[in-house]
């Protein structure tokens, strides 16, 4: 069974060939352009951003893979095959990096991390007081699918006070669950630690903007690991530089590579990531492709399949 690979340079296919035949021996890895590969003998595909139109030629296509959690790069492609499974990256590694970065980065925000790392810039031995403990932050998860589970347990098992924010109501022991519109006002308003895990759609995409900031508590701070299209960037400056917001982590922004006129690179109160908050290696994500595509022969329901009606 053929399987084309984009993502990363060609120079990583060697290594995604190795990992999946230690998955599945009978899988063959191939670059994505592959000369030598006829369209008609495509059955699978491990995409990350592949051109418009492309997809459509492969007439014996099965499923298209995800190499990360998200696929807007998939579907903006307005001839990207609906009829076909379309699988996000998902398992146990890539919810638990995820997880861990969402906690690195709360954890970054309580301890003044970003002070601390200017103070180190210029030599200074500074005395910064902690005024505030992880028990006092109540943080807000926007977004309860898998990744966002997964992070609001584990803040909460560390000692956090945990509420998460979703179309529909979840049951997660020791989280309190807010629901739609119309509780979303109310889910900012308890919300000091305010983190985006929402998946990309037009609903979903500038709801963060200076009316939403508003409603946080002054001081509160915010972390986005969801996408940039959530923030109205302007807004979210004018709530740092007013004082309304203490700080920002910010993995995930409108335009990536992050230019280097952005202001976020410098400002005093935003932590910058490139885009790595919850990748898991290559090792972990062709096993997972391996076992979808084994579920799959078998009859058994996919996991992480996106629906283009609901946008995720």
């Amino acid at each position: 069974m053929i399987v084309l690979v984009k993502s990363g340079p060609e120079s990583l296919v060697p290594d995604w060939r190795k990992h999946f035949q230690a998955a599945d021996p009978r899988l063959d890895i191939r670059w994505w352009a592959d000369p030598s590969v006829k369209p008609e003998d495509v059955q699978y595909v491990v995409v990350w951003d592949p051109e418009p139109g492309r997809l459509a030629t492969f007439p014996n296509l099965k499923i298209t893979f995800s190499s990360a959690a998200g696929v807007d790069n998939i579907v903006r492609d307005p001839n990207w095959p609906r009829h076909l499974p379309l699988v996000r990256m998902g398992g146990d590694g890539t919810e638990r990096r995820m997880a861990e970065f969402v906690l690195w980065s709360c954890l970054s925000l309580v301890r003044n991390a970003r002070r601390m790392q200017l103070a180190q810039n210029e030599k200074k031995w500074i005395n910064i007081e902690q005024r505030t403990a992880v028990a006092e932050r109540r943080v807000g998860i926007m977004g309860m699918g898998n990744l966002g589970k997964k992070a609001a347990m584990l803040l909460r098992d560390v000692g956090f006070e945990v509420a998460g924010w979703s179309q529909s109501r979840k049951d997660i022991p020791g989280v309190e669950s807010f629901a739609g519109k119309g509780e979303f006002a109310g889910f900012l308003a308890r919300t000091d630690i305010l983190v985006c895990l929402l998946p990309s759609t037009p609903d979903t995409n500038g709801l963060i903007d200076a009316e939403s900031l508003a409603l946080l508590p002054e001081g509160a701070q915010f972390v986005n690991v969801g996408r940039g299209q959530h923030v109205v960037e302007a807004d979210l400056l004018a709530a740092l530089d007013s004082g309304h917001l203490a700080g920002a982590l910010l993995d995930v922004f409108s335009e990536e590579p992050l230019p280097a006129s952005s202001p976020f690179w410098t400002h005093p109160k935003v932590i910058v990531t490139p885009h790595v908050a919850s990748l898991a290696p290559r090792s972990e994500r062709a096993r997972y492709v391996a076992e979808a595509i084994k579920a799959h022969e078998r009859g058994e329901p996919l996991p992480n399949v996106y629906d283009p009606v609901k946008g995720y």
